[in-house]
């Protein structure tokens, strides 16, 4: 049986950018029920007590959308007794590798090059434009997974940010949640102690500088734009959200009924 999620969040030791994403409103007046599906960060730093709380949620299953490149720098997640874990990678470990190697160690002329005027932003709604577009299978997958048996579920990348935001977007546009609910929790990544921990390989002064910080941060900054290009991109590809998940996602009449049932109170 789930166990009732407790009324504050939690301070996790290990795990950033946590939340349960229950309470959200619908167009047509119900709400995401709580305890059904949360979102974090990865688990592979998560402390015994960190596994403890997350073992109490009841979980079934838990989707990592990280890939190889992503799981030889973190490591892999802990594992939780009786909690199915579904790896479905949404980006290509050669895809910007060399890009990241820059990030996390490039000088500051270099950074320079690769993210000043705009194109770290630029880069950013490139992504999420690009996950929407092609990565359907994938999503399509976890949605027809939690309509059939795959609650209680926590999905989350490295950062809990993009994939997994992106991927939580989706599951919530499926169920008719409002759009501006979708980017409100979107945007508490955000928060100081939900953000995602910048790792660079010069810990120095120079090499952690205000400069340094302020050209990484669109990577690490959940951005209104960054949703609303991926938002957009749905409406342009498909021209309109139910579009997108009958014929994008074949998400059948009946699929999206029984994910508002797992779902929704």
């Amino acid at each position: 049986m789930t166990q009732q999620v407790p009324s504050t969040e939690p301070e996790l030791a290990g795990v950033r950018n946590f939340r349960d994403v229950g309470g959200l409103p619908t167009t047509d007046g119900r709400r995401v029920r709580p305890g059904r599906l949360f979102r974090s960060g990865h688990l592979a730093s998560a402390t015994a007590a960190d596994a403890a709380f997350l073992a109490s949620l009841g979980l079934h299953t838990i989707f990592d959308f990280r890939n190889a490149a992503d799981l030889k720098l973190d490591g892999a997640d802990v594992e939780l007794p009786g909690v199915r874990h579904v790896n479905i990678p949404l980006t290509d470990p050669a895809d910007g590798a060399e890009f990241w190697q820059m990030v996390r160690g490039g000088d500051l002329d270099q950074l320079r090059s690769l993210l000043a005027d705009g194109r770290a932003a630029t880069r950013m709604t490139d992504s999420y434009r690009a996950i929407i577009r092609e990565r359907t299978a994938e999503h399509s997958r976890v949605l027809h997974s939690l309509a059939e048996d795959s609650t209680p579920a926590l999905m989350h990348c490295a950062a809990g940010k993009d994939r997994a935001g992106l991927s939580i977007a989706v599951a919530l546009l499926a169920v008719g949640v409002e759009p501006g609910a979708i980017e409100a929790d979107y945007l508490k990544s955000n928060d100081p102690h939900r953000r995602y921990v910048v790792r660079r390989s010069d810990n120095s002064p120079s090499g952690t500088s205000t400069e340094v910080m302020d050209l990484l941060s669109p990577l690490f900054d959940a951005r209104a734009e960054y949703l609303a290009a991926a938002f957009e991109t749905i409406g342009k590809t498909w021209g309109s959200t139910d579009a997108y998940l009958t014929e994008g996602l074949g998400l059948a009449p009946e699929t999206r009924e029984r994910l508002r049932a797992r779902l929704l109170d």
